[in-house]
């Protein structure tokens, strides 16, 4: 189900919050690529052309994705027309530091709530009972969403469906979950078979990322198939809202035409499309996000003893 949004990008349904998104959500992380003048410029013009939905992340360039997604929002209303997530990146997983780190993350955005506060990676095996433990993050997503400073909560990941179906099976109220969904996902490890079923039976509002493998998909020139296809295979899945990576103005006026020219795959292209990249696919080998600790960010890294990189998207 969607509904037409501003400046014709359609709106579905965030789970069963009573809330609607637009379809496509502006990634925070790429935003610290550009000059902060030309991010500034990514974020109105997507809020101006219907994209309300924004995400971002505590950890993101060691915080100046959400610097710089505060200081625009803080300009000429703007905070007031946007659904507002950022991520607990709190990789300890106890509810103190995730307190902590969610007064940063609203400092830095320039707002006294959140409309989504989702942990971040969960992709370490024993990532579901240090937050479900006594003072892990669970409690932190209750104690802040029944103090007004969240009004949704969630959690993202893209290493496991085996760690996602842990994360559900816990009688815990999630409103939303953010996972790998594209057509490399459907031929390994899918997070979209395994986990889209289990979200709408409990009303967990899906939004998804990575429908271009984080760039991987690119990486063999004999993998025969578009941007556009991929997204629109992603949009075509029963999700709320795709997470997007823009970091120009020539990305977001792609993703904005997509958008407003989107018409669902049938069943018979989608087979279509995941069976042609099949024998790129069935291995993970372009999803090094779920084969590898590379696309892990620093806090996570730090706490599980892994050599520290530049941190990388979600």
């Amino acid at each position: 189900m969607s509904s037409t949004g501003t400046n014709g990008i359609p709106q579905r349904p965030l789970g069963t919050t009573g809330v609607s998104v637009s379809m496509l959500c502006l990634g925070g992380f790429h935003l610290s690529v550009p000059p902060e003048e030309e991010a500034t410029r990514i974020i109105h013009t997507a809020i101006d052309s219907g994209i309300t939905f924004m995400d971002n992340a505590w950890e993101y360039a060691d915080h100046e994705s959400e610097r710089r997604m505060g200081n625009a929002l803080a300009q000429d209303g703007y905070r007031d027309k946007v659904f507002l997530m950022t991520k607990n990146c709190a990789h300890d997983r106890t509810a103190a530091n995730s307190m902590v780190k969610l007064e940063e993350s609203l400092r830095r955005l320039q707002t006294d709530h959140l409309d989504l506060w989702q942990i971040h990676e969960v992709t370490f095996p024993d990532d579901p009972d240090r937050i479900f433990a006594s003072g892990g993050a669970a409690e932190a997503m209750l104690k802040a969403k029944e103090d007004g400073k969240v009004r949704f909560i969630g959690f993202t990941g893209h290493k496991s469906p085996s760690i996602f179906r842990r994360m559900l099976s816990q009688g815990f109220p999630w409103d939303t979950l953010q996972m790998p969904v594209s057509v490399l996902d459907a031929n390994f490890n899918s997070f979209q078979k395994e986990i889209i079923p289990i979200a709408q039976e409990q009303g967990v509002g899906v939004i998804g990322m990575k429908s271009l493998a984080a760039g991987r998909i690119f990486d063999d020139p004999t993998i025969d198939i578009t941007a556009e296809e991929a997204i629109r295979y992603a949009l075509s899945q029963p999700i709320a809202s795709l997470c997007t990576g823009i970091d120009s103005m020539a990305i977001l006026e792609q993703n904005l035409r997509i958008a407003r020219d989107f018409v669902p795959m049938t069943a018979e292209e989608q087979s279509a499309a995941i069976d042609k990249v099949f024998h790129h696919a069935w291995a993970g080998q372009h999803e090094p996000f779920k084969t590898s600790f590379d696309f892990e960010g620093n806090e996570a890294r730090r706490e599980h003893g892994i050599p520290l990189k530049a941190a990388a998207a979600d």
